[in-house]
């Protein structure tokens, strides 16, 4: 079964154009948390490993990676063929190592892979096929392999909800005043507060759990097959 994206349409080619350049804006310690998912994954990861990116349209961990690790093999999967093009772009000289496949994680090579990553794509993923979506990554993944998750996770009880929805604005460069901008996150993404998002993992089948990041609304996990 396919996991669907509602989403995945507005990944377009004008999205695809700016998401290089806007994206770290967006997100406190863009590039520390590219630094700590490499640090995290190479714990148990061997010189010649295979890796599994899920959301990897656009490239940038692709390419963050491939550069720490030039013994890594890497497949990466996305929905957008826009967002997919782009990350060839971006990956540049490591294109040899990565392999990109249009679709969802039905979609993804059967493995076993030795680490997996999915980074800012959650939030994109409605509730009802989260868990689906942590059971297909787990699947693939060898005994004891990583698995690096970040993306929007806050609590949803007020007065904490709006208090989050409002800095992840203001940090972005908007309004955190512009109620259509609120509704937008409000209606747009599936947040899930993180004691939910630990349960859905510990669900799938994932052990050791740690939140090692958080940056205003985001927040990151590293757990184990």
């Amino acid at each position: 079964m396919k996991t669907p994206n509602p989403t995945a349409s507005a990944f377009g080619a004008g999205h695809a154009s700016t998401y290089a350049a806007g994206t770290p804006r967006k997100v406190p310690g863009f590039d520390g948390l590219h630094a700590m998912t490499s640090q995290l994954l190479a714990e148990r990861v061997r010189g010649n490993g295979k890796i599994l990116v899920l959301g990897a349209g656009g490239g940038l961990e692709l390419k963050s990676l491939a550069e720490k690790h030039p013994g890594w093999t890497f497949d990466g999967v996305d929905p957008s063929a826009d967002m997919l093009a782009a990350a060839k772009e971006t990956i540049g000289p490591h294109a040899a190592r990565i392999r990109l496949h249009h679709g969802y994680i039905a979609d993804a090579p059967d493995g076993p892979f030795d680490g997996a990553v999915c980074l800012l794509t959650f939030h994109f993923i409605a509730r009802e096929h989260r868990l689906e979506t942590l059971r297909h990554i787990r699947r693939r993944l060898a005994p004891g392999a990583p698995f690096v998750l970040a993306h929007i996770s806050f609590a949803q009880t007020e007065p904490e909800r709006s208090q989050s929805i409002a800095r992840h604005i203001a940090f972005g460069g908007g309004d955190p005043q512009n109620q259509a901008a609120r509704t937008a996150i409000a209606t747009n993404l599936t947040i899930l507060a993180p004691e939910e998002e630990e349960a859905m993992l510990k669900e799938a089948g994932f052990t050791d759990i740690t939140l090692f990041y958080a940056g205003l609304s985001f927040r990151g996990w590293v757990c184990y097959a």
